[in-house]
């Protein structure tokens, strides 16, 4: 039975062995468990009126993350880790429900038809050719944007960052307990993250709670909603209970609305980021694998169809279980250092994130101050990929800095993108290079230019 297994796995083959298959998928596990504390607490401000909020989210995350993790494993093979994504889940709350004003459970069900999406392109291998329609500007521009997106969040939630009724936006009192908070959990993950040291992150958190329970720091929520704080008073409830099964949000979708005009660019803007968000990062685990091969001059994956399709099924279960948009987790490269070669780590990091649904009491602990660090930090090193643009073309460069700066600005994931899209096709017309432009580009910056025009007329 055993070698049967590991034959499936293909885990000789890929010299590698069931020690370390399983300390690379601890290795992942702990190096993103932190979005157990962070999708809930992010997902939380949009998604109301049901009865522990945070409780049930932490529980739809580790299942959307599990059950993906175990998907990708198993099927697809890859030491691939799935989770919901950073970035779609403060597009999620943010944007759709906060900003745009749509009920969350038509948001759930836009996830839904989005991760539909992506499954039959990846099915049918559509991808490619997608994939050569956006630039590789635009692409790391998404991603740039995003991060500065997150941090910009996480600078609110920690205080940082205030209105201002001058300037929109201004320095926050540095003394007041959230910020004192959030500042120690900055220091803590960014050195323990310059010092490479496994699961960052997840220490700074726990740092920064516990300092939060020591000191009393007003950081907790209290009674009269957000905006009031107290210290801590007995939120901790233990370590260990059974899981509580997320009712209120479980098959919570709402498909009524989810064809309207306005709810159709939130599917696309769903689909869109995950689609090159998964795409970039499923590329560059499976080249740090050693995976990658070239086929007809483009760089591909065995087994990219199966990968692929994982994403999208994750997707639409995360959707089904009450959560945004489930995709691979980059972080998956530590586990990969770590001598993760096949399937079994992947499965191994399903496992862990089903069994940390024991462990939820310790997430009734958890400020939003302490989490806040997560979201600058995991925000920062989004904005890597910036460093490949090709800064000296400004029929690139402009609508890059369109991208990255409009998605902080107006809070919106989907601004971001269209403007970069709309601006990056108008300046190559413009400019004479319509050629460089793919005609499926023509096609996406003209539905999002209708949709401005759209919005514009009311």
């Amino acid at each position: 039975m055993l070698a049967s297994i590991e034959k499936y796995f293909g885990i000789k083959d890929a010299n590698s062995s069931w020690s370390q298959e399983i300390r690379a998928g601890v290795t992942t596990f702990l190096t993103m468990s932190y979005i157990l504390f962070v999708n809930p607490d992010i997902l939380g401000a949009a998604i109301t009126g049901i009865d522990n909020a945070f409780v049930q989210l932490m529980m739809v995350t580790a299942i959307a993350a599990g059950v993906g993790s175990l998907f990708m494993g198993i099927v697809a093979r890859y030491p691939f880790a799935l989770a919901p994504g950073m970035g779609l889940n403060a597009y999620f709350a943010f944007t759709v429900v906060l900003g745009d004003g749509i009920e969350w459970q038509t948001a759930l069900a836009a996830v839904f038809i989005s991760g539909v999406l992506f499954s039959i392109f990846a099915i049918f291998g559509a991808r490619q050719a997608i994939v050569r329609a956006i630039p590789h500007d635009l692409k790391f521009a998404v991603t740039g944007g995003i991060g500065m997106f997150l941090a910009f969040i996480g600078m609110q939630n920690a205080g940082i960052i205030v209105d201002n009724p001058a300037t929109l936006v201004g320095l926050g009192d540095l003394t007041a307990g959230p910020v004192l908070i959030a500042l120690f959990g900055l220091v803590v993950t960014g050195t323990l993250m310059a010092l490479r040291i496994r699961g960052a992150i997840l220490v700074g958190i726990v740092a920064a709670t516990l300092l939060a329970i020591v000191t009393k720091a007003p950081v907790y929520v209290g009674a009269e909603g957000l905006g009031s704080f107290t210290g801590f008073n007995g939120q901790f409830l233990g370590i260990f209970a059974a899981p509580v099964w997320p009712s209120d949000l479980v098959f919570a979708l709402d498909f009524g609305k989810a064809f309207e005009l306005g709810v159709m660019g939130v599917i696309f803007t769903f689909f869109f980021v995950d689609f090159f968000d998964s795409t970039g990062t499923l590329m560059a685990l499976a080249n740090k694998a050693g995976y990658m091969k070239e086929e007809n001059g483009v760089d591909d994956m065995p087994r990219s169809r199966r990968a692929f399709a994982a994403d999208g099924f994750a997707t639409m279960f995360g959707a089904l279980m009450g959560t945004s948009t489930t995709t691979a987790y980059i972080e998956s490269a530590s586990g990969i250092d770590e001598g993760g070669r096949t399937g079994v780590t992947a499965v191994v990091v399903g496992i862990l994130f089903l069994l940390a649904m024991f462990l939820w009491p310790l997430a009734t602990a958890v400020p939003g101050a302490a989490t806040a660090p997560a979201l600058i930090l995991v925000g920062a090193m989004m904005l890597s990929g910036l460093n490949s643009v090709k800064w000296d073309d400004y029929t690139s460069s402009i609508p890059v800095f369109l991208t990255v700066i409009m998605m902080p600005l107006t809070y919106s994931i989907a601004n971001g993108v269209s403007w970069g899209v709309i601006s990056y096709v108008g300046l190559k017309v413009l400019t004479g290079r319509h050629k460089d432009v793919h005609p499926l580009l023509y096609g996406v910056a003209a539905i999002l230019l209708a949709r401005y025009i759209w919005l514009g007329a009311g």
